[in-house]
This record gives C-alpha cells, sequence and structure tokens, in this order.
C-alpha cells in the first residue's frame, strides 16, 4: 500500500470527517444522538421509552445513521484506523463510486443481521441500541482479502506477518465464535458477521456469479 491521497480517495476521506463529526455531535448533545440515531431493534417502542425516556424505537433511518455515531474515542479510532488503512486501497482499485456503494450495502446489510439479533436479545429483555461504523469496516477487511489476498499485514499481538485471506478467515472465525458463545457481551459480533456477508455478495455480485447479472462486470 501506497501514500495516501486523499485526491484519490474522497468518500474514505468524506466518511472519516462524517465520523468525527458524529462523534464531537455525540459528544455535545449526549444521549439523544444516540436515541434518535443509534438502531434500536423492532417493536420495542414502549420498553425504550422506559429505557431513556422517549425513543421512538426503531426507524429506518437508523440503518444508515447508526455507523456514524461512537460510544467512545477508542472505538472511533480502531474503526477509523482500520477504514483508512484498507479502504483506500480499495477505493483506488475500485474508483469512489463502486467503493461507497460498497460501503453503505455493508454498513446498511450489517445493520439488518444486527436488527434481528438485537430484537431477539430485546424480546428476551435485553434491550440496547447499536452503534458505530464496525459492520462497514469488517465488510472492507472481507473486500481487502479478496482483491489482495497475498497482501501480507503485520500484526501487532503478537507482531508477525500474516496474509491478507488467512488474517480475515481467522477473523471472521473469532467473531462467529464470539458471537455464538456470547463472549465478549457489549460488542455486535453478528454485525460484524453481516458486513462481511453483505460485502461477499457485493463482490460475487459485480463479478457476475449471482442469478442476478450487473450491468457490466467491475472485476473479475
Amino acid at each position: 500500500m501506497g501514500p495516501t491521497n486523499f485526491n484519490d480517495n474522497p468518500v474514505v476521506l468524506s466518511m472519516l470527517v462524517a465520523n468525527g463529526v458524529g462523534f464531537l455531535a455525540t459528544m455535545l448533545f449526549g444521549p439523544g444522538m444516540i436515541a434518535g440515531l443509534g438502531l434500536w431493534p423492532l417493536g420495542t417502542e414502549a420498553l425504550s421509552a422506559q429505557y431513556v425516556g422517549g425513543v421512538p424505537g426503531f426507524q429506518i433511518w437508523q440503518l444508515v445513521t447508526y455507523g456514524f455515531l461512537h460510544g467512545g474515542l477508542l472505538h472511533l479510532f480502531v474503526n477509523m484506523f482500520a477504514l483508512w488503512m484498507f479502504g483506500t486501497s480499495l477505493e483506488r482499485f475500485w474508483g469512489s463510486r463502486p467503493f461507497l456503494w460498497f460501503y453503505l450495502v455493508c454498513l446498511i446489510g450489517a445493520g439488518l443481521i444486527q436488527l434481528v439479533v438485537a430484537t431477539l436479545a430485546a424480546d428476551s429483555g435485553n434491550l440496547y441500541p447499536t452503534i458505530g461504523a464496525s459492520g462497514a469496516v469488517f465488510g472492507i477487511l472481507l473486500g481487502f482479502a479478496m482483491m489482495f489476498p497475498e497482501q501480507q499485514l503485520m500484526l501487532l499481538f503478537p507482531p508477525i506477518p500474516i496474509k491478507a485471506k488467512y488474517f480475515v478467515l481467522f477473523y471472521g472465525a473469532f467473531e462467529l465464535y464470539a458471537g455464538v458463545t456470547g463472549s465478549m457481551s457489549g460488542v455486535a459480533h453478528f454485525a460484524h458477521l453481516g458486513g462481511m456477508a453483505f460485502g461477499f455478495l457485493m463482490i460475487t455480485y459485480w463479478r457476475g456469479r449471482l442469478p442476478i447479472k450487473p450491468q457490466r462486470r467491475l472485476m473479475r
């Protein structure tokens, strides 16, 4: 990966700025931002009103807006660092418009999967909103591994090199394990997996390998 030139990465730059603005707005306006723009489970209007004092519950726009809110500086930094690290290469490789569509499909797809999981949890009395760009970022990780499978990545813990395709495979397996076992509570593991799944479907569609064919293939 070469040095970043944001003239070639307007979508990545826009997403970095939008997420930064969303974080600052959350710090400024507090729970009201998450109340209206976080992703809430289905059919929980009465419960959510008790939870935060008047949340309307699920609204369709939350499938997008939840991805621009973060619960803390570390949460924001990790997501934005991964977006910059992997998203810049994908945007240069695909072009800005396809990359934007890919980002939004992964974000919304992750939200749909999380909506099902959170609604089931709310039915059991565990009500919570989902926030963060992690679902879209995991889709980008999947896309990077599919486009640059042999690219060597250097892990921090342990500090060893690993090919992108193996890194994403192991990471996806860990997310599945963590989601099924319920470990690391407070992390939307199924949203991460949803972002990867929708990213895979998007790339498979672009390659013309689904029953619905694109007007033109963007990649082999």
